[in-house]
């Protein structure tokens, strides 16, 4: 059995143990996927796009698409990478395309917007007439600070039929998944170079290191020159 068929294994595994949990009736199964460097950069700074994983991992990162009903980035990613969050080199079908977009900055010319494909969600804290976008506008609660409030998002899309869902970042969508303690599996891939440069990860405001989050068990294997982690993410008991 290889690398990608372990995981997926594993995945199918993690995520079954999930779906017999009270948490599967309120929101999908998150798996948190992306790749970093070595010093944990995902690019050089804000805004601007890196590849980081070469050929064999980015096709683990299809395979992954292919395993979850949803896939979603923030606004960021969308304006720095224009992706397509398709499943392009893996057998599969795509995953729904989900933006998390507070302040509605979506362009019209995204990839994402065209008319081929899964028709994207937006979620936002804004209320907006949606009438004329190319995309569907999910209007959820916000935070004081005028995000998207993450566990309303996850129970809207649970009600729109997203039973597991994965999560590619950036950095501050990365952070705000992990402050809010909603994901269940990560699969990380770690190029061989020293960036210096935007952090995957920012401050999650934990006073303690035993409240620090944690993979238990942690696996990791080489594919080609990187590196891939993977493993359930544990949330100590209580909170900072």
């Amino acid at each position: 059995m290889n690398l990608n068929q372990r995981i997926e294994r594993w995945l199918t595994q993690t995520r079954a143990a999930f779906d017999g949990s009270t948490q599967a009736t309120e929101r999908p199964f998150v798996t948190l996927c992306y790749a970093q460097s070595l010093d944990g950069s995902l690019t050089n700074r804000a805004g601007e796009k890196l590849q980081l994983s070469g050929a064999a991992a980015t096709q683990l990162t299809h395979q992954m698409r292919s395993l979850h009903d949803g896939i979603l980035v923030g606004i960021g990613t969308v304006l720095a990478d224009d992706p397509q969050l398709t499943v392009r080199q893996w057998t599969g079908a795509n995953p729904q395309p989900i933006v998390l977009d507070s302040q509605l900055r979506m362009p019209a010319a995204a990839r994402l917007c065209a008319p081929s494909g899964k028709r994207c969600w937006v979620l936002t804290s804004q209320h907006a007439n949606a009438a004329a976008r190319d995309y569907e506008l999910l209007t959820v609660t916000g935070t004081a600070s005028g995000q998207v409030d993450l566990p309303s998002a996850l129970r809207v899309l649970h009600q729109r039929g997203i039973r597991s869902l994965m999560v590619e970042g950036g950095a501050s969508v990365i952070t705000a998944f992990l402050q809010s303690r909603l994901v269940d599996a990560l699969v990380m891939t770690v190029a061989p170079v020293m960036i210096g440069g935007y952090k995957a990860v920012g401050e999650l405001g934990l006073s303690s290191a035993k409240l620090f989050p944690s993979l238990v068990p942690a696996h990791s294997e080489k594919l080609d020159d990187d590196m891939i982690v993977w493993g359930a993410l544990n949330f100590a008991a209580g909170h900072p």
